[in-house]
């Protein structure tokens, strides 16, 4: 974060780590970021001495303005996009992404500054919101890794799976979930899943019967829907955009 926003103009004055003093930290800058692990922001926002003039901002999804407490002006600024190493998340915080904000008006500067679009989430729903980024992310790379492993044991290259997995998050983009659902549990066919359970090993179960679940649950309405010859919910209407295409949007930075 601090490469990204002084690639865009901003005099970073440098970074405090573990052991430094802390309570000058507010002195003399418009803004100090608290960019650690969620379970030391409230610890470090309070080592900070208040200043009337300076934001405290921190770079959590799941945490709310309270653990920024006590200062009186309070922000919250999350990227939602993957950060595996610093040159990374440096060029990613700068291609355009998502960030949710909250509080002070300076977080939604920041985004428009980095060429972002900010979406405001309050903290009545920020551990939802969270959750999903969580789902759609590190969820979706641990499922990989489990694909990688079973297809491994079948003699099967990991690229072939991941070119299928970039195939259906295409669909996904394109259609929505619920119609680029494919496979043996959109198609009710139980049999092809008992022959699955049975040649994985007891520690990949849990996590395939999981996803079963979830392709169960996001077939029903659809199923449902075609039992009685009513329109599928989600179909797309002539001359109607598809829902989850994805919209021009332009933001104008400050």
């Amino acid at each position: 974060m601090a490469a990204a926003l002084a690639d865009v103009g901003c005099d970073v004055r440098g970074l405090l780590s573990r052991g430094d003093d802390l309570t000058g930290a507010a002195n003399g800058v418009d803004l100090v970021v608290i960019a650690t692990p969620d379970a030391a922001v409230a610890s470090v926002a309070q080592a900070i001495a208040p200043s009337p003039d300076t934001v405290v901002m921190h770079l959590s999804g799941a945490l709310g303005l309270d653990a920024l407490s006590p200062h009186p002006r309070r922000a919250s600024l999350h990227p939602l996009v993957p950060l595996p190493d610093p040159e990374v998340g440096r060029i990613r915080l700068r291609s355009g992404v998502t960030f949710a904000v909250a509080g002070d008006a300076i977080a939604t500067k920041l985004a428009h500054l980095l060429g972002g679009w900010p979406v405001v989430v309050d903290d009545e729903h920020r551990a939802a919101y969270h959750a999903a980024a969580c789902i759609a992310s590190n969820h979706l790379v641990a499922l990989m890794g489990q694909a990688e492993r079973v297809a491994a044991s079948a003699g099967v290259p990991f690229g072939a799976i991941l070119s299928l997995a970039q195939a259906a998050l295409m669909d996904v983009s394109e259609l929505g979930p619920a119609k680029a659902l494919t496979g043996p549990a959109a198609r009710g066919d139980d049999a092809t899943i008992a022959s699955h359970r049975a040649a994985l090993g007891t520690e990949e179960l849990p996590g395939y019967d999981a996803g079963v679940a979830l392709a169960r649950q996001l077939a029903a309405p659809r199923d449902s829907a075609s039992s009685t010859g009513a329109p599928v919910e989600g179909a797309p209407v002539e001359g109607a955009p598809v829902e989850g295409a994805p919209v021009e949007r332009a933001a104008q930075c400050a």
